[in-house]
Parts: structure tokens; sequence; C-alpha cells
């Protein structure tokens, strides 16, 4: 294959002008990926392309591909925004890539590297997923193995994945989406100081799969230019050559003039809005920030009554109205990239637009105001909202900043702390114990404190406005800046233990020393300054199932078969839920609300007793990380908002949970259904099928109640809500499906060129994995009358998953795989995996099978039981041999092949896709 020419492939890639050429830094990274180094910062400033390291990667990977020296490069890209992020910009710049990809003749080369690499043919050679948003995963990412990929998602999505506990997923998946995250990838975490917990944690992950020899693991990567500490400090990325480029020249000196107000504490919102106020016939977008949820709704308020545009924007919106603000607001469109144009004049503008945002606006999205009015906060999210004002250089922006009185006089009365080694407070004078019951806040007022004293020390224009340019920020001493940070969390310490209770997936109870994992990813901040929060959704079946129907439907397996979505919740601060949700049982006391632990574990309560028993307690303690359900009859829904003296409302879509859609907003990707009502015909049925009437005999009252009895859920087949090995779409013979699998896999561990054991073992498990359906009572589940003579293992849909009772087909499949003679010939440790990955291709066996699902009506109780007693303690021999990881990315191989299999229609496919001339003959 020829080389890979990287100017003028990033251009095509990145979709650069002719004159436009790349920035040095990501020429640079592209020399240091091809010789396989990876730095663990990027140093970039906000606006320079830190988007463009997937691109850089991409290149890269194409070029080992095509020297074949791909095998320890990572495949796949996982790019981690922050929790607050509001547009999926990374997302968007992936596609446009793989648009690139199709149509650029320029990149031919690279597309045919790229495709080399995967075990199938697919139309474009990279697969892009998404796991954040209202938008549903697509499984593209682990589809194919091997076939490179890049993944977005949050810091909750990412990080709850990679400890075995994904957010939204039963216990089924968790193994493989940990596995897939966790190997074969480079992280790039985004604006890492802003979540230094999560930084910690997953560098942490890559030094325990370093210790215990994983297969292909994680390489960890942090983007951010205002690090908190200097590891790179001697190798930066940004250098003078970048500061040379004309378009970095023109965005770091891009004219930011900044001009000070004090006010009384009590006076900030109202002056902030005076001074908004002051743009009203510029036709300029005017972007405004402040802290607090209450001030933003306030600065809102009075602008509306000026009659002006005005959008907000905070963290406590529900995330399906987040992502409309996003994709359709006229107000939100004017701020991003795609609208601005500088040669329009103030005559030609639109009229002038607000934007007012908490955090929520301030990491991760693309937008650029034209004048920023907001209040003091610490040096880090001052550099974020700066980085949203002329983020283009292309105008001449004036920043006003409002702070309460007793900043300055703190600031001017005594001396500025200096940076201690916890970034938390004062290191060189004592304070009194009246000074430190006076600042409340004080480590959080100490930052800003110290944050209004730097921006004090930049130099100024003629007018005597502070210069507020990237550069000139820049300037700062590197100390003082991070002196200044917002104060950094507790940061929990990880430990060979934790991570080994967190791999143990099948155990669903609650398990002794296995936490929650959520204060592994943030940290545990001070409640003064960043109180916890609690989630709230709404949702039919907190109504429909009641009473003794709650012993029949299981919370907890409902919320497996139909998971909670991003797009569903909202959140906000703990304290202020509770306040709505006691406004809420004001008005319907006796409702129910399910209360989802952090733990996975439900709690079915009236909601005067979830009041009352908060207010007996702190209500910090009972409902801190947790998510509360309420049923639509509730209210206390308005314009996505938690509003708890809002009644409820028919013109109010409160349980949204159908409303999830392909990453192109078009399929609908699952949805609930009564009676006789069907889906389109993509879509499958999923157990279980509710039946609300306890007692057949009272049909007739019954009927006459609600005119509903019947509660069918349905998914789109192969969509990635879906096990992916449920989802042929009409029936398989067991022996097609085997042989199908064995290929998939075949042609997956050649692409990955894994060692000739686990090669084998992969191989063979995929080929045995699914013998156990040769039952007569898993025959008769989905419907097969032809059995014996026909033996499936597929129904196509029909499946009866009550009249398996608690058989588990992967259990029989262990019992006789055991008596295979080939599989008796195998090398012991050969034979051992392969046990494991029969065992675990349904989630099963990490590290057990329940006590009702150890057995097998072929075979007699005492084998089933040494077969069981064998399981767990094969499954800790193995993840101590290819670690955490290690071991549960050789199980999603054969579940890869699995899934594979069970999309395929036929012989020919199965030739066409994998490229197997073994399966030409049969």
């Amino acid at each position: 294959m020829p080389e890979i020419d990287f100017n003028e492939c990033f251009k095509a890639l990145a979709g650069l002008q002719e004159s436009e050429t790349p920035f040095p830094w990501q020429e640079k990274l592209f020399q240091e990926f091809v010789q396989k180094r990876f730095r663990s910062t990027c140093d970039i400033p906000t606006g320079l392309g830190k988007t463009a390291v997937i691109a850089v990667w991409l290149l890269a990977l194409a070029h080992h591909a095509s020297k074949g020296t791909h095998y320890d490069f990572p495949r796949r890209l996982v790019y981690v925004v922050n929790r607050r992020t509001v547009v999926d910009q990374s997302t968007r710049e992936a596609e446009t890539m793989r648009e690139a990809l199709d149509k650029d003749i320029r990149l031919k080369g690279v597309r045919d590297a790229l495709q080399s690499l995967g075990a199938l043919k697919w139309d474009n050679p990279l697969a892009i997923s998404t796991l954040r948003g209202e938008m549903a995963d697509n499984g593209e990412w682990r589809n194919d193995p091997a076939r490179p990929a890049v993944i977005v998602g949050t810091v909750d999505m990412i990080g709850s994945r990679l400890l075995f506990s994904a957010y939204g997923r039963g216990f089924r998946s968790r193994p493989l989406h940990a596995a897939f995250l966790g190997q074969d990838t480079l992280l790039v975490h985004d604006e890492a100081h802003l979540e230094p917990a999560f930084q910690e944690l997953i560098e942490s992950i890559a030094e325990e799969q370093t210790r215990c020899k994983d297969f292909l693991r994680m390489r960890v990567m942090a983007m951010t230019a205002t690090a908190r500490s200097d590891e790179d400090a001697d190798l930066p990325l940004f250098t003078d050559k970048d500061r040379e480029h004309v378009v970095v020249e023109r965005r770091i000196n891009a004219k930011k003039r900044i001009s000070f107000h004090n006010v009384e504490e009590k006076k900030i919102a109202g002056e902030i809005a005076n001074l908004a106020k002051r743009y009203d016939r510029s036709g300029k977008a005017i972007l405004i920030y402040a802290r607090k949820v209450k001030d933003v709704i306030e600065i809102e308020k009075q602008l509306s009554k000026n009659g002006l545009k005005v959008q907000k924007l905070t963290g406590t919106l529900r995330g399906m109205e987040r992502d409309e603000l996003a994709n359709n607001d006229p107000v939100f469109k004017r701020f991003m990239p795609t609208f601005r144009n500088p040669s329009l004049t103030a005559e030609s503008q639109p009229e002038t637009v607000y934007l007012v945002c908490t955090s929520a606006g301030e990491v991760g999205v693309n937008i650029s105001g034209d004048h920023l009015v907001c209040d003091l906060t610490p040096f880090d999210s001052m550099a974020q909202r700066f980085g949203r004002v002329n983020r283009f250089g292309n105008g001449d922006s004036v920043i006003d900043i409002v702070f309460a009185n007793s900043m300055q006089e703190n600031k001017t009365n005594s001396e500025v702390p200096t940076l201690d080694t916890s970034g938390l407070g004062n290191s060189n004078s004592e304070k009194s114990k009246k000074d430190q019951k006076t600042n409340k806040e004080s480590p959080f007022v100490l930052s800003c404190i110290k944050t209004l004293h730097l921006l004090q020390k930049l130099q100024k224009y003629e007018d005597g406005r502070y210069i507020a340019s990237p550069a000139s920020l820049n300037s700062l001493p590197a100390l003082e800046r991070l002196a200044a940070f917002t104060p950094q969390p507790k940061i929990l310490p990880t430990s060979d233990i934790l991570f080994d209770s967190w791999s143990l997936t099948s155990v669903r109870q609650t398990l002794p020393g296995r936490p929650a994992v959520d204060d592994w990813l943030h940290g545990i901040a001070d409640a003064e300054w960043e109180p916890p929060e609690t989630h709230v959704a709404w949702r039919e079946e907190v109504s429909v199932i009641a009473g003794d129907l709650l012993e029949k439907y299981k919370p907890l397996d409902l919320l497996e078969s139909y998971p909670l979505k991003a797009h569903e919740l909202l959140r906000d601060r703990t304290d202020r839920v509770f306040e709505n949700i006691e406004n809420i049982s004001g008005r319907c006391p006796d409702l129910n609300a399910w209360l989802v632990r952090p733990d996975g574990g439900i709690e079915v309560i009236p909601l005067n007793q979830l009041v009352q028993r908060n207010r007996q307690k702190k209500p910090l303690e009972n409902l801190a990380n947790c998510t509360v359900l309420l049923p639509p009859e509730a209210g206390g829904l308005s314009k996505g908002f938690l509003q708890g003296d809002e009644e409820f409302s028919q013109s109010i879509r409160y349980d949204v949970s159908d409303q999830l859609f392909d990453q192109e907003g078009k399929i609908r990707l699952r949805c609930r259904l009564w009676d006789d009502d069907k889906p389109h015909t993509d879509m499958r049925l999923i157990p279980p099928i509710i039946d609300t009437l306890l007692n057949p005999e009272e049909e007739d009252d019954a009927e006459t109640q609600s005119g509903k009895r019947f509660w069918h859920w349905y998914v789109i087949s192969q969509s990635a809500e879906d096990d992916g090995s449920r989802t042929a779409r009409r029936e398989q013979d067991l022996n097609f499906h085997l042989e199908s699998a064995e290929a998939f896999a075949r042609s997956i561990v050649s692409r990955l060129k894994l060692m000739d054991a686990e090669a084998s073992a992969v191989t063979l498990a995929a080929r045995w994995h699914d013998i156990g359906k040769n039952r007569k009572i898993w025959q008769k589940a989905i419907g097969n009358f032809d059995y014996p003579e026909r033996v499936l293992a597929k129904s196509g849909g029909k499946m009866h998953p009550a009249e398996l009772g608690n058989f588990r087909h992967e259990f029989g499949s262990l019992l006789d795989v055991s008596s295979i003679h080939e599989f008796l010939e195998l090398e012991q440790g050969v034979q051992e995996l392969i046990m494991h990955l029969v065992a675990a291709h349904h989630g099963r066996a990490r590290p057990h099978f329940p006590s009702e699902e150890a057995f097998d009506h072929n075979h007699m109780d005492i084998q089933s039981d040494e077969i069981a007693c064998e399981v767990p303690l094969r499954f800790g021999r193995l993840q101590r041999k290819y670690g955490r990881w290690g071991l549960a990315y050789l199980e999603s191989l054969v579940r890869a092949a699995d899934a594979l299999a069970s999309q395929a229609n036929d012989t020919t496919k199965i030739i066409k896709s994998a490229g197997i001339s073994a399966m030409e003959e049969q």
C-alpha cells in the first residue's frame, strides 16, 4: 500500500480548504503515533481543534495497517466528554470524517488500509457510536471487534462501563461493554481538568491492566490546556510553531476585553441582566453565565420581561428537551459556528439574542458569543467561559464580570493564598475560626478570590480593559493558575479488591464490598460548593405495575429489559429535588414512586412515605445519587424542568422512554404497545408480556375498568438495545448457526492475530456455545413443533421465556461440551478457557450460575452440581491469568461471533461477509 501523506489526508478528513494546513501539533502527534508513543497529556488550548485527535489517530492506524504493524496499535478511539456537554460535536466531526472516507479520492489508500483490518467487509471501514443523549447506541463499535471504531460518551457512560457497571444496561451486557472499551483502545479524556477523579481512575485502570498483563491494554490521554499536573511539561505538544500558524495566531490573540463590576452579592443577577440589556439593539449574540440556577432563572426573567429573545441552558433540563434545544432552537443556533459570519454588519444581523447558562454551557460545546456577561467563578471555569466568546478571533468582544463586594474586600485586605498540594485552601496563613465561619464556602470562595487577583494582573488595552485572549491567560504564572482552580474533590483510591468485586457481574444482589461506582467517577466534592444530585424520570409502568403485580413483574427486571436512557432523565440538586417531590406528594400522596439506588437496587414506595422518611433524616442521605421514577399522573414537569407544583397536563409528554431513535434521528428503536396494537415489522417482542389481570376469571370486570390488559414491549431487531445474539429475524437451524458462529470467530481472531491457544478456544467455543439448545424444553419454548427432526437455534421472534422456567441453555452446553471427543483431546488450558467462554456467552458465569439455574434435564443432578461448582473456580483462575478486562475481551469475541451469526440470513451472506473459503463447500 502507498505511504500515508499526512498533510493531504488530514485536510481531506478534516474538511480543510486547499490553502489551509494542519496545525503543527497535529502533525507532531501523528508522528508520535507512528512511533507508537502515547503521551499522557495533550496541552491544547480551547478552540484549536482538539477533536482533530480523532483524525490523527485514524491516519496513524491506517499507516500501521498498511505496514502490517497494527497489532499493538489501538483499533478503537474512545472520546470522553464532560457530562455537562450539550452538543455532541465530537460525533458530528467523526461522521464528517467517515463521509470523507467514502467520497474523497485522496483517502482511497487510507480507506483500503482500514478496510483490511475488519473481520467483515463493511460499506465503510469506520464504525461510529455514541453513548449519550437521546440517540441510542447503534452498536457499530462492538459488531466487529476488529473494525476500527470511534466511540463518544460521557464520563458517566464510559466510566460506569469500564467498571463493569454500565448505567442503563443489564448484567448480561456489562462485561462486553467493559471489554470493548477497556481493551485495544485509546481513551481520550477531553477537558480532563474538570474531572480529576475520572482521570485518576482511568490511569489506575491502565496501570492495573499493565500489572495483570491484559491482552491489548487501554491507553489513556488527557486533553486539556489547563492541566492540574505538569507531567508532560518538559515535552509540550503545543509549541511556538503552533503559535506562528496564521489560524492559531488569530485565535489565541483574539480581542477580548474584561471589565469588572462589584456589587452586593444579592444584586449579582440583577447587575448581570442590566449589563446584558445594553446590547438590546446590537444585533449580537450575547452569552451569559451564572453559577446558580436561581440566578439563571432570574436573569432570563428580567430579559424576557423586556421582550428580548432569550434561551436558558442548565444541567437541570431533561435530556430530551436539552437535545431538542441544541438541534432546533433558533436562539441557540445563533451561537453555533455554522451561523457565524464576520462579514455581516450590525444592520444586516438579525435581532439580539441571549443565551443564559450555568456550567452546562461551559464545556464540550463549540459555541461562540459576540460578548459575554458573567459572575465570578474559579479560574478553570472562567477560562472555559472566555473560550466561548469570540472563539475564532474574528471580532472585538467585551467581557463583563460581576462579583460580590466581599471578594474585593477579601482580596485587598488579606494576602492571597498560594498553591497547596491539594488545591483546596490556604497553605501560608492561619485563618481564625471566625473567618472560617464567615466564609461558609471557604475553599470555593478562596478560589474565586485567587481568580480575581489573577485576572487583575493581566495587561490592559488602551481603554483600560484587561486583555483576556488565550495567549494572555496563558502568560499568567502556572502555579497561581492551578491554585485558583475549582477545589479538587476527594479522590477515592482503587484497589485490586474493588476491581474484582465490580467484575462479578452475574451477582445481581447487593454485594458487601462492592460500592456504587459514582464516587470513583467524580470524586466526593464538598457539598457546600458542589451538592449531591438526584435524577428524576417518568414511567408509565410505575402506575401500571402496582400491588400484587409487583410480585409477578419485578421492577429490577423491567428496567433491565427497558432501561432508563439519558433523554428521559433530568437531574438537580438533591435538596431541590426533595422540595419538588414534597410539592408533588402534597397533591397526590398515595401515588407510588420507584427509588433506584446507586447500587441498582429498586424500592417501591408511596410518595408520602418517601417524603416523611426524608423529613426524619437528612434527604441528602436517602436521595443523593439516586433516581426517582414517577408515574406520569404525578405531573411535576414544565418545559423540561422539574416543577413540583405543576399538575398533570395532557399536553405534556412525561414518559418519553419510547422516544429513542437511531443516530440519524429517523428510526424509533423501541416501543410499548397495548393489546392488539402492532409495531413496525422490524421490531421483536421482548419478555415479559405484561398481563395486568392477575386473575383471568375476573376478565370481564377488568375490561370495563381500563380497556387495557396486555402490555407488549418491543425493540427493533439488531438495535443496540437488543442482545446481539437474539436478533435473528427468522428461524435458523442449530447446525447452521453454530457453523456460522465458528466461521465468524475464525475471521475475527485471524484479524486480531491472537495467540494460537486463545484463537483456538474462541473459535471452538463459538462452534459449541449453543449445543445446549438441543433440548425438548428449549425447542418447545421457541415454538418448534418439528423437534427432534429439526433443531432450531433461532425462533425468528417466537420465543416464550416463561415456558423455559429457569433452564439456561449455556449451562446445558457446558455439560455437553465436556463429553465431546475433540474437546477432550485439547490441552487443559484450552479446555478450561472454552468451558468458561461457553458458560459466559450470555453474561453468566461471572462468577457463577444461580442455584436455580444450575440444572439440565438431560443430565443427573450430581453431574450438574459438579459442573456448577467448578464455574466460579474456573472464572477466578482465568481472570488471574488474563486480567479482568482481558478475560471479558475473550468472552466478548465469542459473543460478537454469536451475534453476527444470528444476523446472517444464509450461507451466501456468510461467505460474502466473512470471506471464509471453508464455508463454500457447504
